[in-house]
């Protein structure tokens, strides 16, 4: 190789490397953005870390003016600096000012961007207009990492609908729980705490009534440190549910439901719960338009903690793109099982996900799986290769 081959091979190492730094660094703000995406930014120069931000909560700042920000703190010289940002400088006023415009006038030598902002307000503005300030920017640095922070918000802008994960807790021979229904607990207290960080990092926690009324779950945070409780909410055909549940406790809760009862519905809304009439589908209600719905209301994430029934119209009707399984070391024998599908004749009728992660939790494994072409459909969207 070349001098100048070599020089551009130890920059692309070195973007690379500090852009995994600002991946990593986003994490912090995986419970606190939403409905806006989850952003980190550093800013370098000659090689050292001078500032670095993530985006607030909703209305707050952008990881962009947190950075900036810092940095005037620490009256440091950002001009002719290296900004690493995760997601493409939105360049429209919404609930803040355009981060592209305080990139401008904070004149860096050059903005290297993980992925591009599939909202139609920005969708490549904000880079160009970098550039035409003359800032030089690198694109689709470690764009797959940094999708992985924000996969709900990039289906929300592409699609429509939310990025949808099925919880399930299960025996090494697939089974939730015993036939007379008891569960607790077949994984260990490692697993039920993670389980609880994906609770947190979600909008919305999707149950349903039979679960309701099996287990009396209040499906809110507990496990980990959260200022922001997911939205609950129940797929509950008739509207059926117990107001005395505990779920109902006063937090937000939507309730998706084929019966218009306008006196129960009164009553239900004294406890925050929202009624939703939705049209029905194959006897339930029509999981599909309740993606859509999600989508309208700003949900990028939904974590479902349901019984088997749920589960299975939730992947026969195509909702869902990821498989989040915690299995234990144990055999439990017939049971309880994960999803409740109808028989299936040949293989190829097989719903195929694809396995990207495994993880040991304590004395349980965690296993990740999800559906290929979704992932790479958002993947496109956003400049990844």
């Amino acid at each position: 190789m070349n001098e100048a081959g070599s020089s551009i091979s130890v920059a692309a190492a070195d973007d690379e490397r500090w852009m995994m730094q600002a991946i990593e660094l986003s994490h912090q703000s995986l419970y606190i953005t939403a409905p806006n995406p989850r952003v980190a930014c550093l800013i370098v120069k000659e090689g050292q870390l001078l500032a670095s931000g993530v985006t607030q909560q909703a209305g707050g700042p952008h990881a962009e003016v947190m950075a900036l920000r810092q940095a005037q703190e620490r009256g440091l010289d950002v001009k002719g600096a290296t900004f690493y940002v995760t997601l493409e400088p939105c360049s429209h006023h919404g609930r803040t000012p355009p981060c592209a415009d305080a990139l401008v006038k904070a004149a860096p030598a050059r903005v290297v961007v993980a992925m591009a902002d599939p909202n139609p307000l920005v969708a490549g503005q904000g880079i160009a207009r970098l550039r035409a300030a003359g800032i030089q920017v690198a694109t689709s640095v470690c764009t797959e990492q940094a999708l992985a922070v924000n996969p709900g918000f990039v289906a929300r802008m592409t699609r429509g609908t939310p990025w949808l994960w099925l919880k399930s807790a299960a025996s090494l021979d697939g089974q939730t729980a015993l036939r007379n229904g008891v569960s607790q607990w077949i994984t260990g207290p490692q697993a039920r705490a993670d389980g609880h960080h994906w609770r947190a990092r979600s909008c919305v926690v999707l149950s349903g009534l039979g679960t309701v009324r099996a287990d009396n779950p209040q499906l809110s945070v507990r496990d980990v440190a959260t200022t922001r409780q997911p939205i609950k909410a129940i797929i509950d055909t008739r509207l059926e549910i117990d107001e005395k549940a505990r779920l109902l406790d006063g937090s937000k809760t939507w309730i998706f439901t084929c019966n218009d009862n306008p006196e129960k519905s009164a009553r239900l809304a004294q406890l925050n719960a929202q009624v939703v009439v939705m049209p029905g589908r194959n006897g339930g209600v029509d999981l599909p338009a309740v993606m859509r719905w999600l989508g309208q209301h700003e949900v990028n994430e939904v974590h479902v903690e349901g019984g088997a029934r749920l589960n299975g119209a939730l992947l026969q009707s195509g909702c869902v793109d990821e498989l989040l399984v915690y299995l234990a070391p144990i055999v439990l024998g017939q049971g309880l099982g994960m999803y409740q599908l109808q028989a299936m004749e040949t293989l190829d009728q097989a719903l195929r996900f694809e396995f990207f992660e495994t993880l040991a939790m304590g004395a349980d494994v965690r296993l990740r799986a999800r559906l290929g072409s979704r992932w790479q459909e958002l993947l496109k969207a956003v400049g990844g290769p």
